[in-house]
C-alpha cells in the first residue's frame, strides 16, 4: 500500500507541475502573440499528467491521489455552481431579461459614472453576500450588455466586476475568507474588519476614482432601449437573495426557475428556452474540465510535499516585525498560486501564521487580515482562478486581456504593503519591534 503522507520528493520537483503549466501556457501564447494559440485545458493536462508521472507509488494510488483533488467537495460545488451560472446567464438572455436590466441600468446612471458605479456596485454586492463568485455571476451578465451598448471595452468592464467583487470577501462578516482568516488567528471578525477596512477601503476609494477618470472617455450617451419590468424580476431576485445570505446554489436555481416561468408567461417557447439553457451549460465545459483538472493537480502538490516545502523555505529567517508580516503575506501568496482557492490557502497556512504571530508578538488581527488581504490578491489576479475563470466564460474572452484592468488587487497590494512598511494601522498592529 502507498504511503498516503506527503513524501519526501524534492520540494522544487514537487512544485514542477505549476511552472511546467505555467511555461506551457505563458510561453508559448507569448510567442504566438495570441492567449487562445494553447488552450488552457490543454496546457493544464500536460501539467496535470506530468505531477502523475513524477509521483511516487504505484500508479493507481497515484491516479487515486488526483482523483481525490479532483473530486474534493469544494470542486464540485464550483461545479455545480458553474453548471448553474451557464443554465441562468442563457436563459436570461434568452427571455430579454438581461436587456431590460442592461437598459434601466443606463437610464439611471450618467455615462460618465458608468464604470466607477458597476465597480462600487459590485463591492457592495459582494459585501452584502460575502461571495466573489456570486457577485461575478450576477453582475458580468448586465456588465457585458452596458460595454457593448455604451461601446465600453468588454475587458475593462469585466475587470471592474471582477476587482469589487473581492472587496467583499475581505471585507463581509459572512464570507468564508473571513470566517477562516479570523478563525485560524483566534480573532473576532469585527476587529479584522477594522484593520482591513484601513486597507480595502482607501484601496476601493482609490480604484473608484481611477475608474471615473477612465470613464470620462466613454461619456457619450448610449441607446437606451426598452425595459420591460416583468423581465427584470430575475435578476432583481438574484440580487435580492444573494443579499440575504442564501446559498448560491439555491439563488442560481430559483434564478433559473424564474427565468423559465417569466419566458413562457411573456411567450417564449418551452423548447427555446431548453435549447439556451442546455447552451449555457455546454458553454460551460472547458471551465469546469479546467476546475477539476486544476484540483487533482494542485492536490498532487499538496501530497508530494510542494506546499509544505514553501512553508519551511519562508519561515526559516525570519527577522523582525516586517520580516514576520511578509512571511505571513508570502506563505498565504504561494499557497494561493498552488492552490488556486483563497480560502483553502489561508487554512493551509493558519496554522504556521498563528505561530509566527505568537513568536514574534504580532497583533492576532493585523495577522488574519494579512492573511485574508494577500489570499484575494492573488485569487483575484490568477488566469486558473474560478472567479477570473467564471468571467471569462461569461464574457468570452480570455482571463488575460482582463488582467491588464484589474485596478483593485494592484491597490491593495500597494496599501498592504505599506501597512506592513509603516506598521499601519499603528492602533492595531502590536509587536516586539515597536521599541526600535
Amino acid at each position: 500500500m502507498a504511503d498516503t503522507q506527503p513524501g519526501k520528493m524534492n520540494g522544487w520537483l514537487a512544485l514542477s507541475p505549476l511552472a511546467l503549466f505555467l511555461a506551457i501556457f505563458l510561453t508559448s501564447s507569448l510567442i504566438a502573440g495570441d492567449f487562445y494559440s494553447v488552450p488552457v485545458t490543454v496546457a493544464f493536462l500536460v501539467a496535470s499528467a506530468y505531477s502523475v508521472i513524477i509521483s511516487r507509488g504505484r500508479m493507481a494510488d497515484r491516479i487515486g491521489i488526483f482523483s481525490k483533488g479532483a473530486g474534493d467537495k469544494n470542486i464540485l460545488l464550483m461545479v455545480w455552481i458553474f453548471i448553474l451560472a451557464g443554465a441562468f446567464a442563457s436563459s436570461a438572455k434568452a427571455i430579454g431579461s438581461v436587456e431590460s436590466t442592461v437598459n434601466l441600468t443606463l437610464a439611471i446612471v450618467p455615462p460618465k459614472f458608468l464604470l466607477a458605479g458597476l465597480f462600487l456596485a459590485s463591492c457592495l454586492i459582494s459585501m452584502s453576500i460575502g461571495s466573489s463568485v456570486g457577485t461575478i455571476v450576477a453582475l458580468i451578465p448586465i456588465a457585458s450588455g452596458i460595454a457593448s451598448q455604451a461601446s465600453l471595452p468588454l475587458s475593462l468592464v469585466a475587470a471592474l466586476i471582477v476587482g469589487g467583487s473581492f472587496f467583499g470577501d475581505n471585507l463581509s462578516f459572512i464570507s468564508d475568507t473571513t470566517i477562516a482568516a479570523t478563525t485560524s488567528q483566534g480573532c473576532s471578525m469585527k476587529d479584522k474588519f477594522r484593520v482591513n477596512i484601513g486597507i480595502a477601503g482607501p484601496a476601493a476609494i482609490i480604484v473608484a476614482a481611477i475608474y471615473t477618470v477612465i470613464g470620462l472617455e466613454y461619456s457619450s450617451a448610449p441607446v437606451i432601449g426598452q425595459i420591460e419590468p416583468l423581465k427584470l424580476i430575475p435578476y432583481f431576485s438574484v440580487i435580492l437573495m444573494a443579499f440575504c445570505g442564501i446559498n448560491v446554489v439555491i439563488v442560481l436555481a430559483a434564478g433559473v426557475l424564474l427565468c423559465l416561468a417569466i419566458g413562457i408567461i411573456s411567450g417564449t417557447s418551452p423548447a427555446v428556452l431548453a435549447a439556451s439553457m442546455g447552451e449555457g451549460i455546454t458553454g460551460m465545459g472547458e471551465l469546469i474540465i479546467v476546475t477539476l483538472l486544476a484540483g487533482g493537480m494542485l492536490e498532487v502538490i499538496r501530497h508530494n510535499g510542494g506546499i509544505d516545502f514553501i512553508i519551511k523555505g519562508l519561515t526559516g529567517k525570519i527577522g523582525g516585525r516586517r520580516g514576520a508580516e511578509f512571511s505571513i503575506a508570502a506563505l498565504v501568496s504561494l499557497s494561493n498560486l498552488c492552490t488556486a482557492n483563497n480560502t483553502i490557502a489561508i487554512l493551509t497556512v493558519g496554522k504556521i501564521a498563528r505561530e509566527i504571530t505568537q513568536r514574534f508578538g504580532l497583533d492576532p488581527r493585523k495577522s488574519a487580515s494579512l492573511l485574508d488581504v494577500f489570499s484575494c490578491i492573488v485569487q483575484c489576479a490568477i488566469p486558473y482562478g474560478a472567479q477570473m475563470l467564471m468571467a471569462s466564460s461569461l464574457t468570452g474572452i480570455p482571463a488575460t486581456s482582463i488582467i491588464p484592468w484589474l485596478f483593485y488587487p494592484a491597490a491593495l497590494l500597494v496599501m498592504a504593503c505599506i501597512g506592513i512598511i509603516f506598521n499601519y494601522p499603528r492602533s492595531l498592529s502590536k509587536s516586539l519591534d515597536k521599541k526600535k
